[in-house]
């Protein structure tokens, strides 16, 4: 057990050191790219490098499914489960068209990555109404200029390990059906235990992903967001589900 543990505090030491190795190495241009609005599709390039040599250099791969094809001149609104902070990593890969997080506050107070990441994302308080609020007139600003949002659903991890899929927020379908931009639903399978947040714990592999069809929403007003939700989240549920079952059966 011993002998487990300390590979699992290396391997997560990598990790953080990785990330900031590679920030370190691309920060002059970092810091350029977020100088202004006008460069931040090229700071999203950016993101992207950084995305890959952290998901690749922690020893991960990925096998995707996918059933419709992004069209790189539209805007859309990303969703995913959310089961570990590769989560982050794995959409920048996935997705090419520039896009915002919306994430929560607490990643910005850590050292050098809060930096960039308060700067680059739009930052939620889940607890305050003022917050919430806010993020939402910020991420309207930035879908009106032509850029994509990516929103987990869920508001978070789910703090029960055991829990598949937990309920969804409203934010993601209010603005999509505003914009009336196409939902991505994503169900990213592995993750919640190749890299959980349980600091001993984890190992490389190999992550599933299932990017479904989309979910158009022209047409739809605001009283057919319930409906909508459970649509999004039937579609990421249902792989999940059978993954789970595969695993007890």
């Amino acid at each position: 057990m011993l002998l487990k543990k300390s590979a699992w505090f290396l391997w997560k030491v990598w990790f953080y050191t990785l990330i900031l190795i590679v920030i370190l190495v691309l920060s002059p241009f970092l810091i350029i790219s977020l100088s202004t609005d006008k460069f931040y599709r090229f700071f999203f390039i950016l993101a992207r490098i950084w995305a890959h040599c952290i998901f690749y250099g922690m020893g991960f791969r990925k096998s995707i499914v996918t059933k419709q094809q992004f069209d790189p001149n539209k805007s859309y609104m990303l969703t995913a489960n959310h089961t570990s902070m590769m989560d982050i990593m794995l959409m920048l890969i996935l997705v090419k068209n520039p896009f915002v997080f919306v994430g929560k506050k607490e990643l910005a107070k850590l050292p050098i990555f809060g930096y960039f990441y308060k700067k680059a994302c739009i930052l939620v308080d889940r607890s305050s109404a003022v917050s919430r609020q806010k993020t939402m007139i910020a991420a309207t600003q930035k879908l009106a200029s032509g850029l994509s949002v990516c929103i987990f659903p869920e508001g978070g991890v789910p703090d029960d390990e055991s829990v598949v899929l937990d309920d969804f927020k409203d934010g993601a379908f209010r603005l999509a059906i505003d914009f009336e931009i196409p939902v991505v639903p994503m169900s990213f399978i592995g993750l919640k235990k190749m890299f959980p947040f349980r600091f001993f714990a984890g190992c490389p592999g190999k992550v599933l992903i299932y990017q479904h069809p989309f979910v158009e929403t022209k047409g739809l007003t605001q009283r057919d967001k319930p409906q909508l939700k459970e649509e999004v989240r039937e579609l990421i549920l249902k792989p999940l589900l059978k993954h789970e079952k595969n695993n007890h059966s």
